[in-house]
């Protein structure tokens, strides 16, 4: 499995395996999991997806670091990859952490539906 490298990219392939509905059901239970108050609808347009994931994961960087740390263990988002990520700007960071998140939930999609 190769990796999506950019939100675009991600959503195409998982409308094209018709598994964006289950990308949102993983995303919503990992939020439930973390405590995170934020659910999505399975008809959320990928757009609004990422805009309010993003608006989240900055509340949670500002305001709930401990959530942050908690939903990000949770989801399973490569330590790794995190600290490759420029923290300078607030806004790209949190961009750039809601794409991680997204990838690591697709890769847990793909993999269910590959091998299940």
């Amino acid at each position: 499995m190769s990796l999506p490298l950019n939100f675009e990219s991600l959503i195409v392939e998982a409308e094209t395996l018709n598994l964006y509905e289950k990308l949102i059901i993983q995303l919503n239970k990992d939020l439930l999991l973390a405590n995170i108050d934020l659910e999505f609808d399975v008809e959320t347009p990928p757009t609004s997806l990422k805009f309010m994931l993003r608006e989240t994961v900055f509340n949670l960087i500002q305001n709930k670091f401990t959530e942050y740390l908690n939903f990000l263990y949770l989801v399973d988002v490569s330590e790794l990859k995190l600290s490759m990520l420029n923290e300078n700007n607030t806004n790209q960071f949190s961009e750039e952490v809601t794409f991680l998140i997204l990838q690591r939930e697709w890769q847990k999609v793909w993999y269910k539906a590959k091998y299940s």
